[in-house]
């Protein structure tokens, strides 16, 4: 910071003003997304699935595919997912038999 005091005390003031302005602008940004969550729900879409999409396209496949395997990992040992559905899903599903 500098050493005169008139200078510190307008820096100091601009970026308080500039944090300000920003935060104004940030909860600008708020309503209109909460808004355009009204609007989805208002269409039907289930906005709480719609949340956990956004946030999954935020992430690339490898992040999610570990924090999907820890969760199964957890629910397995919890006894609410059956064990024989945390398998690779990318093995090839066997044809039914006729």
């Amino acid at each position: 910071m500098s050493s005169d005091p008139m200078v510190a005390r307008e820096q100091l003031k601009s970026v308080v003003e500039r944090i300000e302005r920003l935060e104004e602008e940030k909860k600008a940004i708020a309503d209109d997304i909460r808004d355009v969550y009204a609007e989805a729900k208002a269409n039907g879409f289930d906005t709480k699935v719609l949340r956990q999409v956004v946030s999954l396209r935020k992430k690339d496949l490898t992040e999610r595919q570990e924090e999907e395997a820890v969760r199964d990992l957890y629910l397995v040992a919890l006894g609410m997912l059956p064990e024989f559905e945390t398998q690779n899903t990318d093995a090839p599903v066997p044809a039914p038999e006729e």
